[in-house]
């Protein structure tokens, strides 16, 4: 049998500054705050944990909970019951997030979500198993049933997955005063808005004003007479990554949302955006390093075989860019300085590649990049290519012919790198946009066959100058 939880009255000065001191200087949750919520899940001093921790922001105690050992977050859930604010759980990582959901019972998952905006009750949800979403979502209300169901039909990463279902809404011939009425008036409002969208009977989105624009006018002004168009209304089935493209152009705070027939469904607001342009980013990072959906709490094995796909199209290539060199080994055995300087080489290709390669993923991302500029972009990076590989072709033909004594390798290692960089900002920007052109994502694949191609190409300009020079000579 468990032990009973304790309430208890009165709180020590110790328990009263650890509330206060939540991070370190090195911006992780302090060790003392660490030791103090510890200590009272172990105690299951629940006076101090809804005190100190439910007095948190959201992100954190989101930090907190990443903190904590995986039997202490569930064991501060539990705990806390009630009090446990909901919101937190979006601002953990995938696996924390569904181990703490994972553990508590449906119905109080479902009690909590009711407390909560859609968007983050969405977020929450759409990880767990259909069983267990059915389950949760026939527990609550039918209005907040039918929204949340109709938010989970949109696919994953999309605008209608991310929106907020709470909305004002007004039909065009309301004045400015029975609008301001009804904001006072009605109970069932988003705790915060800022602007107030116009639809017809049909709920069809027509246009929207500003919160600003209607405190400035008179009570008796028809909201149709203030009322804007709405040019940037977002279709539920956008990607999210191009929906945020949209606010950052525009610099918008809000957007309505709307269905196929133009009907609104929902608002996507710009703290969710930020949400989903610091995801895109960690997403297209983590692809270019073939690292996939890994995240800091995944097991070992779980890590693993995310890696292991990439790393096994890497040892693939690898063993391409080794028959190659296979093709001359009777030159290396004649001349093993041309076996030490191999990997300046294919490096610095590599490198420069990288380089191209990254600024090209990204202005794909962001749409800076297309086919009006990209004949202007391509001669641009040949030209960067043939330059660096000009200065670092003098430098390290220099310093390889006094460290050999024989300006022949010096020059060998010379016109190779030239070559192995000018074709590596060319591979870095052709290769993204051949894979876009054919549907692949530029940020998973690209720098496997950039890897492929500067190996090869530097390994084959460098062992056959050598191979025909040395013939020659």
């Amino acid at each position: 049998m468990s032990e009973p939880e304790t309430e208890r009255t009165e709180a020590t000065p110790a328990d009263e500054a650890a509330g206060h001191d939540i991070y370190g200087e090195d911006g992780a949750v302090s060790a003392p705050f660490l030791a103090h919520v510890g200590a009272a899940i172990a105690d299951r001093d629940t006076l101090a944990l809804k005190r100190d921790v439910g007095s948190l922001h959201q992100s954190e105690i989101g930090d907190l909970l990443q903190a904590l050992s995986p039997e202490q977050r569930r064991a501060l859930v539990r705990l806390m019951g009630e009090e446990f604010d909901f919101t937190a759980l979006t601002e953990v990582d995938d696996a924390v997030r569904l181990d703490i959901v994972g553990s508590l019972p449906n119905a109080q998952i479902a009690r909590a979500l009711q407390h909560l905006d859609s968007d983050d009750a969405v977020y929450i949800l759409e990880d767990l198993d259909q069983a267990d979403q059915d389950e949760i979502l026939a527990q609550l209300p039918f209005t907040e049933r039918v929204r949340l169901r109709r938010s989970l039909g949109y696919p994953e990463e999309t605008a209608g997955r991310r929106m907020q279902t709470e909305f004002v809404a007004v039909p065009p011939f309301w004045t400015v005063g029975q609008t301001i009425d009804y904001m006072r008036e009605e109970q069932n409002l988003p705790d915060s808005f800022s602007q107030i969208f116009v639809v017809d009977p049909t709920f069809r989105l027509v246009g929207a004003v500003d919160l600003d624009r209607i405190l400035r006018t008179q009570r008796a002004v028809r909201i149709e007479e203030v009322m804007r168009e709405t040019p940037h209304a977002i279709p539920a089935t956008m990607d999210q990554e191009e929906a945020a493209q949209i606010f950052e152009q525009y610099d918008l705070l809000s957007a309505a949302v709307v269905d196929e027939n133009g009907r609104l469904v929902g608002v996507l607001t710009i703290d969710d955006v930020v949400d989903v342009i610091t995801q895109e980013a960690e997403e297209d990072l983590m692809r270019m390093s073939g690292v996939g959906d890994e995240e800091l709490s995944d097991s070992v094995l779980a890590a693993s075989r995310s890696r292991v796909p990439w790393l096994m199209v890497n040892l693939v290539t690898a063993f391409l860019a080794a028959s190659v060199i296979g093709l001359f080994d009777a030159t290396i055995q004649q001349v093993v300085a041309l076996a030490v300087l191999m990997p300046i080489v294919a490096g610095m290709g590599g490198n420069a590649g990288s380089q191209t390669m990254t600024v090209t993923v990204r202005a794909l991302a962001t749409r800076e990049l297309d086919i009006y500029n990209a004949g202007r972009i391509i001669r641009r990076e040949m030209g960067v290519g043939l330059l660096n590989g000009i200065i670092f072709a003098t430098l390290i033909g220099l310093v390889a012919g006094l460290w050999f004594e024989n300006m022949h390798i010096g020059g060998l290692i010379a016109a190779a790198m030239v070559i192995n960089m000018f074709v590596a900002a060319l591979a870095g920007i052709l290769i993204p946009l051949l894979l876009d052109r054919l549907g692949i994502d530029p940020a998973v694949a690209s720098s496997v066959f950039l890897t492929t191609v500067t190996d090869v190409v530097g390994f084959f300009a460098f062992l056959g100058l050598a191979t025909w020079w040395f013939g020659f000579l």
